[in-house]
């Protein structure tokens, strides 16, 4: 069974090319991403990596966790599902009024 990893503060200058090259290290690597900026194009500094095997998953996180590229301590662990229900729900709150403006003044202009 495979077995997705998260690979978090990543290099910006990381693409899944160099991805994949360092986590194939540890066993068959399925499929390597790096997410990016929709509009920039840009990496966001983290990727997925999964592997067909699950040991060699486990391998991965305990070996790379923590161990630095370019200055930068990579943060690897296993991949849970994003679920939107989890996110905190801001309640609807009425807005406010700021008084708009000084209605004494607003009364005594003069045409």
């Amino acid at each position: 069974m495979s077995k997705k990893v998260y690979v978090g503060n990543l290099p910006f200058s990381f693409g899944f090319e160099k991805l994949k090259e360092i986590f194939s290290a540890f066993g068959s690597v399925d499929e390597a991403s790096v997410i990016s900026d929709k509009f920039s194009g840009r990496s966001k500094g983290f990727g997925f990596v999964t592997f067909s095997n699950d040991a060699d998953a486990d391998k991965a996180i305990a070996e790379m966790d923590g161990k630095e590229f370019e200055g930068r301590a990579l943060k690897v662990s296993e991949a849970t599902p994003f679920d939107p229900e989890s996110k905190p729900k801001r309640e609807f709150q009425p807005r406010r009024s700021f008084g708009g403006g000084n209605r004494d003044r607003d009364s005594r202009r003069r045409f």
